[in-house]
């Protein structure tokens, strides 16, 4: 007798849980479609070690933006961060780095790297102030510190590159082990601790109870502004290592590499599940979020097709999931809703007036 296959797939969906099983199914359709387009070139080996190159970057930024998203809010500023944070790095690299490999060269290399993550971390600590201490917008807060960042480093390097990185730096970018591109290595090193703080420790319950109602969580007990400063420090650290990761890849900084992954970095983020309101959101979603907007700019790569279009793709992308969350939850509240609830919402809908109940005078 045949096992049936429903207990399976509940198993599936208890598991994987019901936003990752609807992004796999469109992934599969997506590299069956593109498979019969762009043909046998679209999954050569060449062009999913391409692929595997091209993802840590925008993966890490994505990361750092998914965990303000949590808290109900947004960083605007990763990307004037995380160029910040490799100007930091290049300078210390390229002044005062012994000529001859030994402990003083890679202990200066490590203290690069940590200097640019201090400063990512001044960053993400103004943020945080001026959202969890001042009050200030999220979206109005980081804009002023995109803007502020953006400015310094412009006014810093006029504009130019520093490069000229020594050799580890250039094996982060370049480098691979077993045949792995190093760089997606350290986007799982990183991922996983990150998806596992954010959904088991207690710091991300927090920062989810934040995202569904600040004001009842900070009611509760919970030091709602001591967890949006870490937020934000959080944001600008993962902002400093996608930094690095482009630092080593393009073996220069610049104020103004990857200004076009910003609203890509909150499409991967809705696009993977997370509520752009906050309160729920998993890093595996918004990791296989990552590899279709991966796979579909490959596949206008290989069909030719304009940079362009393809952001239009991407931004047509974001709004058709963002509807579709929205009218899926419409959906089911009117499902939730009682038959005469039903009724009343009709009659509100069509503009006409309902008395409060209670208030129907029935005489004596």
């Amino acid at each position: 007798m045949n096992a049936s296959p429903e207990p399976l797939l509940a198993g599936l969906k208890r598991g994987l849980g019901p936003v990752n099983l609807r992004l796999l199914a469109l992934l599969l359709a997506l590299s069956v479609l593109f498979a019969g387009t762009a043909g046998p070139q679209m999954f050569s080996a060449a062009s999913l070690r391409s692929m595997a190159f091209q993802l840590p970057e925008l993966g890490l930024l994505s990361l750092a933006m998914m965990v303000p998203l949590l808290s109900g809010g947004l960083d605007l500023s990763i990307i004037a961060t995380a160029n910040l944070s490799a100007l930091t790095m290049a300078w210390v690299l390229t002044h005062g780095l012994p000529a001859e490999p030994g402990l003083w060269w890679a202990l200066w290399q490590l203290g690069a790297v940590l200097a640019g993550m201090l400063v990512a971390a001044c960053v993400g600590l103004l943020n945080g102030y001026l959202i969890a201490h001042l009050r200030v917008s999220p979206i109005l807060a980081t804009l002023g510190t995109m803007t502020l960042v953006k400015g310094i480093t412009v006014g810093l390097t006029h504009g130019g590159v520093v490069s000229g990185f020594p050799a580890p730096v250039l094996f982060l970018g370049h480098g691979t082990v077993a045949g792995v591109p190093v760089a997606l290595l350290l986007f799982a090193v990183v991922a996983i601790p990150v998806g596992v703080m954010l959904s088991r420790s207690p710091f991300g319950v927090t920062v989810a109870m934040v995202g569904s109602n600040e004001v009842a969580t900070r009611y509760s007990g919970v030091d709602t502004p001591w967890v949006l400063m870490r937020v934000y420090v959080l944001s600008a650290c993962l902002a400093a290592i996608a930094g690095l990761v482009m630092m080593a890849r393009f073996d220069s900084a610049n104020a103004a590499y990857g200004e076009s992954y910003l609203l890509v970095t909150i499409l991967a983020a809705v696009l993977g599940g997370v509520n752009p309101t906050g309160g729920f959101g998993r890093v595996s979603g918004l990791v296989i979020a990552l590899v279709i907007l991966q796979l579909i700019s490959t596949a206008a790569s290989m069909l030719d097709l304009s940079q362009f279009l393809t952001l239009s793709i991407w931004g047509a992308t974001l709004i058709g999931v963002a509807g579709t969350t929205a009218l899926r939850a419409w959906w089911m509240r009117r499902r939730l809703m009682s038959p005469s609830a039903l009724a009343v919402d009709g009659l509100k809908t069509a503009g006409i007036a309902v008395a409060p109940a209670g208030t129907i005078d029935r005489g004596r």
